[in-house]
């Protein structure tokens, strides 16, 4: 039969179907929160390129024999509420993650993060220590016009200092999830190494109201400064949604 290719030896059986629903609610909700004003870019990658950088227990997902990188810059708006804890101090905030796509030996899909730029310091310092998540402190801006959203970012601490990035788009007309955009968007938990162990973090919330996006510019640095390099060429996708609310679980340990 010959031998696999890098990218079949990364695709697996029984993991579970993409879905813009989620395929196990949360019950339990630890922490509850608002994404608003969302922006999706991904690229294309090879699963061997980046699986050096996932949890123990866990390996790229990949769809068509690709996986991808996500540049996604959005408003977090407000911590607890209804299902959740209110911090302090917090409010709304402006978020930018670079993230990578996950699967693990249950089959549970999710997400990686290799950092998580935010504007306010008391949650970045809680995520930093309570969750072991990458985030990092940033001065950050979210404007718009009409149908134009202007993202910027600039780190602040941790380095690389002054690692920054700038996002336009256009938003455009809706759109229903192709498999695709489902592969991107309909994520229903994250992975995330955690004191010797890998968790896996479940979240809910209602389908992604999808919208799709022109792409006005964009001169960003964050990517590369998460060890990824400067993305080849444009993005493969860009989407824009206004936003879903969002409920995280109990955290659950990932077999090696």
């Amino acid at each position: 039969m010959g031998e696999k290719s890098p990218a079949q030896r990364y695709v697996r059986t029984m993991t579970e179907p993409v879905s813009p629903l989620t395929p196990r609610p949360v019950r339990f909700a630890a922490v509850g929160q608002w994404w608003r004003d969302v922006t999706f870019l991904h690229w294309a990658v090879a699963p061997e390129s980046v699986a050096g950088f996932l949890p123990a227990g866990t390996r790229p997902d990949v769809l068509d024999g690709v996986t991808y990188v996500g540049l996604v810059p959005f408003r977090m708006h407000p911590i607890g509420g209804r299902v959740g804890p209110r911090l302090p101090y917090v409010g709304t905030f402006c978020e930018t993650n670079v993230r990578l796509y996950s699967v693990d030996a249950t089959g549970r899909r999710g997400v990686v993060f290799l950092s998580l730029d935010a504007s306010r310091l008391v949650p970045v310092l809680g995520a930093r220590i309570s969750a072991r998540l990458p985030y990092k402190w940033s001065s950050m801006r979210l404007e718009r016009s009409g149908e134009v959203l202007s993202y910027t970012c600039r780190r602040l601490w941790p380095g690389p200092r002054g690692a920054s990035s700038r996002v336009v788009v256009r938003a455009g007309r809706p759109v229903v999830a192709g498999e695709l955009e489902s592969f991107l968007t309909a994520r229903w938990g994250l992975h995330v190494a955690w004191h010797g162990m890998t968790l896996y973090l479940p979240n809910d919330h209602p389908e992604w109201p999808l919208r799709d996006a022109e792409l006005v510019e964009l001169d960003d640095g964050l990517v590369a400064a998460a060890g990824l390099g400067n993305p080849a060429g444009p993005p493969v996708s860009v989407l824009h949604s206004p936003g879903v609310p969002v409920r995280f679980g109990v955290p659950v340990p990932v077999s090696a």
